[in-house]
């Protein structure tokens, strides 16, 4: 049996300040582009996470019994 691990927060991650990873781009800017909106310039990794997060809400991608 595997014990889930709890989530980090962002804030408080080694390297959250290290600008976004090339995935984490690519994944925001699908979703950005399903919710309408435009991914700001210049996201470090934790900002990203977040967004990515908020936008999973907005678009129902990444939630369970959501279209995505």
């Amino acid at each position: 049996m595997v014990t889930p691990v709890p989530d980090k927060d962002p804030d408080e991650w080694v390297t959250g300040e290290e600008p976004m990873t090339g995935p984490q781009e690519s994944y925001l800017h699908t979703l950005a582009r399903e919710a309408g909106v435009e991914v700001p310039g210049g996201l470090t990794k934790a900002q990203a996470s977040e967004l990515i997060d908020e936008l999973q809400v907005r678009t129902g991608r990444g939630v369970a019994g959501g279209s995505g």
